[in-house]
């Protein structure tokens, strides 16, 4: 069990259930996703997290985690990881417009043995897909996020890459799951979906669905 406490101004009771949700925040500046992602990781790893909080007198999460597994257990998951096919490494590119997600994905890929071409929004990654395509150096997969703010978007950005090269393999991810792009995804000129936020098998495998 790891507590964290803080004496800041505390949330307000009528907000509460909301803080983990996707994209919620009060802050001006901010991408609601920061505690969304926590709550998801631990979820993800048999955990709970779990908030209580008094207004005017600060916030106290409490992370609860299962403990190791036995050293038997470590040990035949690890066979099982070398018994599995190797993963073909490709270049991947991630179009997303927060850099915390943006960094966080190109660690996933590089712990996956993928070569990531980060890029902000869907005018820049056409720009970058087309001269890599020149150069001799094309992109094997492109993950884009649905949704940017200010910006082109998956949707736009994937019907002018597929205009570039038809073969283009695209991924669209998002928070919003039951957004139409996402529910029926190949209607869009995409290879598969991805929910944000994901985990690293999450990640992996629907690479490995579109390679």
């Amino acid at each position: 069990r790891i507590t964290i406490q803080d004496t800041g101004v505390g949330i307000p009771k009528e907000i509460l259930d909301k803080i983990f949700d996707p994209y919620f925040t009060t802050k001006q500046e901010g991408s609601g996703l920061g505690l969304a992602i926590c709550h998801s990781i631990i979820n993800k790893h048999g955990g709970h997290l779990i908030v209580h909080s008094t207004p005017g007198q600060g916030t106290i999460f409490t992370l609860y985690l299962p403990a190791a597994p036995s050293e038997k257990s470590m040990h035949e998951k690890i066979d099982d990881k070398k018994d599995a096919p190797a993963a073909k490494a490709a270049r991947i590119m991630v179009m997303d417009d927060e850099k915390m997600l943006r960094d966080v994905a190109v660690a996933q890929l590089a712990v996956l043995g993928h070569e990531a071409i980060p890029v902000i929004d869907g005018e820049q990654a056409i720009n970058r897909y087309q001269e890599l395509l020149d150069g001799g150096t094309p992109v094997d997969i492109v993950i884009m996020d649905l949704t940017i703010p200010g910006g082109m978007g998956g949707q736009e950005a994937a019907e002018k890459l597929l205009q570039i090269d038809p073969a283009a393999k695209i991924i669209v991810s998002s928070g919003y799951s039951n957004d139409p792009a996402m529910a029926n995804y190949k209607e869009y000129g995409f290879c598969a979906a991805i929910a944000k936020p994901f985990d690293l098998q999450q990640l992996s495998s629907v690479i490995t669905s579109v390679l």
